[in-house]
């Protein structure tokens, strides 16, 4: 019987290399290496905009064990460079799924390792800090591969420019999900019970109530589930591409203003940083990770790169108003600097693992941001409040603007 086993090789930066198997697509990709602790949600994880330019380590043991469906997707493709992983499940097993993982990494192009010892890796990215590498399936010199892995510079390349929307649009889930749907169903012909589920899935977005505000969404990698909960909160939602200017927001005339998740190094986008500054109390401002950051550095505070990044769905962060603890879904390498932060901007929320910012509020404007994935995907929803928290300071801030009048 012929062997069908493919060897594949990660080479750190560092010289340490780790073999393995090949899964997916054949290759070589470059990127910076992380590691996320989840132990469900590889497809939140796979197609998360956040990803763009790293090679992702996932730490539970067993991955593809319930296959891939259409509506866990968080963009309209894979996102990561590559994936490691300890071992493939042989079977995919659940109700919703419409292919595997390995067939859909190879249809996608992305080069997976499995057989990896993830444990060590984990620890040895803990240890050196944050490392680049290269993931491949071909025939390379350690040397070579640790040349092309230094050359590389992940704080120097512009990643939202290569996950934003390149162009306006309105939010509406069935026009963006029906071809990836599609694209799932061309070789797996859609049974019955599929049929059934996508059915359920359009009836639900059928019986959602009337948006009652517009709320400007800039796109420095959206997730889908983001757009979702904005959505189902009761905003009509207006996407932009990141580098829209802060002119033709206000002229869209939102009702409030939400800053997305991304990659990246946020004090990279200097572009950016100028655009949003005179966005500050115009409208109510919500931003979250990427956003969280980009909103800090616009008001003055600067940013740090953490050492191995905190990426994973049971992360503790206290909130230092009402002292209650919520767990998160997080995913970034970057941070806040505490002792930065300018006159007016007050830190909300704390991560209990290392004390790092999590959140801050304005004491004048009417503007406040979380580090953290409120709409996890995957992950708990203890944080799911701050859709609603949202919603009602937009709301407030019409019906103030209403009595003026």
């Amino acid at each position: 019987m012929k062997n069908h086993r493919r060897k594949a090789f990660l080479i750190l930066e560092d010289g340490t290399v780790f073999r393995g198997e090949s899964f997916g697509a054949e290759g070589t990709v470059v990127g910076e290496i992380c590691f996320n602790t989840s132990m469900t949600g590889y497809q939140e994880i796979l197609t998360d905009p956040s990803y763009k330019g790293q090679i992702v380590c996932l730490t539970y043991p067993e991955i593809g064990n319930y296959g891939i469906n259409p509506f866990d997707h968080q963009s309209k493709t894979v996102q990561v460079a590559g994936l490691v992983i300890r071992s493939l499940s042989p079977i995919a097993s659940n109700w919703r799924s419409f292919c595997n993982l390995p067939d859909f990494l190879k249809k996608e192009g992305v080069v997976g390792i499995k057989k990896v010892d993830t444990r060590q890796l984990t620890l040895h990215i803990r240890e050196a800090g944050v490392l680049r590498g290269v993931l491949t399936t071909e025939d390379m010199e350690r040397k070579d591969a640790m040349g092309l892995a230094h050359r590389w510079d992940y704080s120097k390349i512009d990643f939202v420019a290569q996950v934003t929307t390149p162009t306006f649009y309105k939010w509406n889930e069935e026009e963006l999900l029906n071809p990836i749907i599609e694209r799932m169903g061309v070789e797996n012909p859609l049974t019955e019970e599929k049929k059934c589920l996508i059915e359920q899935w359009k009836s639900n977005l059928s019986r959602l109530d009337p948006p009652l505000y517009r709320l400007a969404v800039l796109d420095f990698g959206v997730k889908f589930s983001t757009l979702r909960y904005l959505r189902r909160q009761g905003f009509d939602l207006y996407v932009f591409p990141a580098y829209t200017s802060s002119k033709a927001i206000l002229d869209s005339d939102p009702d409030g203003i939400f800053l997305s998740n991304g990659p990246g190094d946020p004090a990279l986008f200097e572009k950016l940083h100028s655009e949003i500054k005179p966005l500050l109390g115009k409208k109510p401002l919500f931003g979250i990770c990427l956003g969280h950051q980009l909103l800090a550095i616009a008001l003055g505070a600067k940013t740090f790169k953490l050492r191995f990044g905190h990426r994973g769905a049971n992360h503790p962060v206290k909130n230092l108003i009402d002292s209650t603890i919520k767990i998160t879904s997080q995913n970034h390498g970057y941070a806040v600097c505490a002792n930065s932060l300018p006159e007016g901007l007050k830190i909300s929320e704390i991560n209990l693992n290392d004390g790092t910012i999590e959140g801050f509020i304005h004491e004048s404007l009417p503007l406040f941001s979380v580090q953290y994935h409120p709409e996890a995907a995957p992950g708990p929803h203890d944080a799911l409040g701050y859709f609603k928290l949202f919603f009602n300071q937009v709301q407030n801030d019409k019906r103030k603007q209403s009595n003026e009048w």
